[in-house]
């Protein structure tokens, strides 16, 4: 009788020993691979929304300390928009990084450098884990899942 609360099962080739659930306005878990077993039999109490599978897939890059992804985001066969991670290595607070990320950004990405991302704001001077980056990439997904497709109009 209770509304029904998401739940997003994501992967990371990064950290590929590990699951990342992510529930709807609330935390993140961290789980062994074998989630995705327990999950299956656990069908009972949860929907699987097939549809709604979206990934990121490209290429990973090393410039000195800093690690640059750059992926396209698809939803099924169609390519939806592109994906761009940073990372300086080094820095475990994301806060005390942040200008060098954006300078860093900024040489290549110009403009469209992004500015801080939200949960920035919630850890404030604590370290950043993978569980973050999960927390960024579900921000990406639904806000490419909400965009409407503009219709091209004709030129006469």
């Amino acid at each position: 009788g209770q509304p029904g609360k998401l739940m997003y099962v994501m992967h990371n080739s990064e950290y590929p020993l590990s699951c990342f659930a992510l529930f709807e306005n609330g935390p993140c878990l961290v789980a062994d691979a074998n989630f995705d077993t327990l999950m299956v039999k656990l069908k009972g109490f949860f929907q699987n929304a097939k549809a709604n599978k979206i990934e990121s897939r490209g290429t990973r890059y090393q410039y000195c300390d800093f690690l640059v992804k750059v992926g396209t985001v698809a939803m099924g066969p169609s390519a939806r928009g592109i994906s761009v991670e940073v990372e300086y290595c080094p820095c475990v607070i994301a806060n005390d990084c942040w200008n060098l990320l954006m300078e860093f950004m900024q040489s290549f990405m110009g403009s469209h450098a992004p500015g801080i991302p939200a949960v920035f704001g919630t850890k404030h001077d604590s370290v950043y884990s993978p569980a973050d980056t999960m927390v960024q990439y579900m921000e990406l997904f639904n806000k490419i899942r909400k965009q409407q497709q503009v219709p091209v109009a004709g030129i006469r």
